[in-house]
């Protein structure tokens, strides 16, 4: 096996994190659980920190800590609007998670569908991207169309995008990348299709967003949604929302609330320290560019990011190809996702694989002994297990690289995989 990523120095990058550090018994802790839950850069604890500690107060008022709250609020929202290309920051709403944004959204959107109207949703979403549209089209008895993919090729049969796009189409659902394959699916062409209908197009970037930059303007989506702590901060959700659907939709709110942006659609007080927190992980990705990529210190906080997430791809990419290879040393091994070195352009580093003979759980549990940490089971991704004949049993063993693993973790796993296949 071989790794081959000069111009990323791995050290520095995990200086970055703080929970890098820890060990138990001695033993480092191998994070391979990034699909589920990156772990925080150290810029977003210190945001998280110095806004509890300066200005922890509710926004609106004409003292001091109330007065740093709404600078805070106004730099989240710019800097999230940096992170996925949105033209302002009046296109950007935080929530509690992607989830809770997108049944809220579901509700709002469906209140212009009626009885015979149809939605387009894919096998690949996560089901966060899939059960609140379902939900919501059997209360106003919509017709769901699915959008299936290849189980050999794992990606979207696009071809029968013309026959399940028509005049009553009102929405249409896709994932970015999947969070059991890997797979970087394209959007652009989806949402291309239900636009030429009139349908609003929703995307789920909540897999790439870690990996990859985004562009909502490109992408040509009227929603975007994804998840601060999948790419290096605190808990919370954001969503990229077009102006004309912005300021048509009817937003849930109390009646006092205006009814303005950054607002419009945050219900109740939301997390500042989360806010502020998502800022700190978007500065993290700023400065990977500007170490590692092309970027200065001269550069906008956008072609920052997008610099740091190409030279993040370039490492991540040498970690699959060094995993790929370890993996082709265990006899038997099954694994679901695009393996072709040629098309790792097309994945993001997230791999399901089934042992030989072995329990996911169990498979899971014996990387835990070696603090190694990963998960088993299905993954919320309903459709497509069900697609691939995965939901009954265990499931399959999730292994998940990002930008702070280590060329030595990724030998680490693929010994441990080896030694649990073995018996």
């Amino acid at each position: 096996m071989e790794y081959h990523a000069p111009d990323w120095n791995i050290e520095a990058v995990r200086a970055a994190f703080p929970s890098l550090a820890l060990c138990d018994d001695a033993v480092p802790r191998a994070y391979l659980d990034a699909p589920a839950g990156t772990q925080v850069a150290g810029r977003a604890i210190e945001r998280v920190h110095r806004t509890l500690l300066e200005c922890c107060a509710n926004d609106g008022g004409a003292f001091r800590t109330s007065q740093a709250t709404q600078a805070l609020v106004a730099e989240s929202h710019s800097a999230a609007a940096a992170l996925l290309g949105a033209g302002s920051r009046d296109e950007i709403v935080f929530g509690l998670n992607m989830t809770s944004l997108a049944f809220a959204f579901a509700y709002m959107l469906s209140r212009e569908w009626h009885a015979g109207d149809e939605i387009l949703l894919t096998r690949m979403d996560h089901d966060a991207n899939v059960a609140p549209w379902l939900t919501m089209a059997e209360e106003r008895g919509v017709t769901v169309r699915w959008l299936e993919f290849d189980p050999e090729s794992f990606r979207y049969r696009y071809e029968t995008l013309a026959g399940l796009i028509g005049p009553r189409t009102r929405l249409v659902a896709c994932n970015h990348a999947s969070n059991l394959l890997g797979t970087i699916n394209d959007v652009a062409r989806i949402c291309a299709a239900g636009r030429a209908v009139g349908a609003v197009t929703v995307v789920d970037a909540v897999q790439s967003a870690p990996h990859i930059p985004l562009d909502v303007q490109a992408i040509g989506c009227s929603l975007l949604l994804c998840s601060a702590y999948k790419f290096y901060g605190p808990h919370a959700g954001l969503l990229y929302i077009e102006p004309g659907l912005r300021d048509r939709l009817r937003p849930l709110k109390v009646r006092p609330a205006s009814s303005a942006m950054p607002s419009r659609f945050e219900t109740g007080t939301p997390s500042f320290e989360a806010q502020s927190g998502t800022t700190g992980a978007i500065e993290h990705l700023a400065w990977l560019g500007r170490e590692f990529g092309d970027a200065t210190h001269d550069d906008t906080l956008r072609a920052s990011v997008v610099a740091g997430l190409v030279a993040a791809t370039r490492h991540e990419q040498a970690l699959m190809r060094l995993f790929l290879d370890g993996l082709e040393t265990i006899p038997g091994v099954e694994l679901f996702g695009i393996t072709d070195r040629a098309q790792l352009g097309g994945r993001v580093p997230t791999f399901s694989l089934r042992l030989p003979g072995c329990d996911s759980r169990a498979v899971v549990e014996q990387l835990a002994a070696r603090n190694i940490f990963a998960w088993s089971g299905t993954f919320y991704a309903w459709e497509a297990a069900g697609a691939l004949g995965l939901r009954d049993g265990s499931g399959l063993c999730r292994i998940g690289l990002s930008h702070y693993t280590s060329a030595a973790e990724v030998e680490r796993v693929v010994d441990a995989l080896a030694e649990v296949a073995a018996g």
